[in-house]
């Protein structure tokens, strides 16, 4: 039995992997999810990732899923503490010396939908964190989940801090363990183009595919947990 720490992506929380960790359960294993500080301003990756180490249960052996923003924050987590594996789930992935502001600038990872008609509508508040409205976040997340799972789940957003995206990574290179990336094929936030060849550079590891959204811990729990229990430590 393999335990899993669901770690959840910009804007989200520990509620998104409920589905998730039942799947997981349904196949022999066990997860729990963390719950981010992602609107915490002062909050950037290596704090994020004190709050997933903390969430360890078998060190050495427990393996970390992190989705979208968190990629940034998982490499951190196995100096640590031991892991068995780290699994990106239509991930960003930090580059050593960078921020992910810098990767923005100089490429274009985000799908040409989020440029198109997600970004234009962000929001911000009075501290500075991004906000979507949440007709606009259920068509970029969830537009291939459930109508009623789709507005649950946009009204349940909060804001993000800009800390893990406009610092340099406090990463200076990947850790020495397992590691694997997930794309969605129809992903209206992580290029495709990107992923493919981000993670063969950065990771060493090719891409498993599986379809729809950004968000198959919605949309495809039980697709996603096939792909996870089949994740080698």
């Amino acid at each position: 039995m393999t335990h899993f720490v669901l770690v959840h992506g910009g804007w989200h929380g520990a509620w998104c992997w409920a589905d998730e960790v039942a799947a997981l359960e349904r196949r022999g294993h066990s997860a729990s999810a963390v719950h981010l500080p992602s609107d915490d301003p002062e909050a950037g990756a290596e704090r994020y990732a004190e709050v997933i180490a903390a969430a360890v249960r078998e060190p050495g052996a427990d393996v970390l899923v992190g989705h979208s923003l968190a990629g940034l924050a998982i490499p951190l987590v196995p100096q640590m503490v031991p892991v068995g594996a780290l699994v990106f789930l239509a991930s960003l992935l930090p580059e050593p010396g960078r921020s992910w502001r810098d990767q923005l600038a100089s490429a274009r990872p985000m799908a040409e939908w989020f440029y198109d008609k997600a970004l234009p509508n962000q929001g911000r508040d009075e501290l500075g964190r991004s906000t979507w409205p949440p007709a606009v976040a259920a068509e970029l997340f969830y537009y291939d989940c459930p109508h009623e799972t789709a507005v649950a789940a946009a009204s349940s957003l909060r804001p993000q801090s800009s800390a893990p995206i406009a610092e340099t990574t406090p990463l200076k290179a990947f850790p020495d363990v397992p590691l694997h990336y997930i794309g969605c094929r129809d992903d209206r936030a992580v290029s495709q183009a990107w992923a493919e060849r981000t993670a063969r550079e950065r990771l060493g590891a090719e891409v498993t595919w599986i379809d729809g959204s950004h968000s198959p811990f919605l949309a495809r729990p039980d697709e996603l947990a096939d792909v996870l229990v089949s994740v080698e430590p």
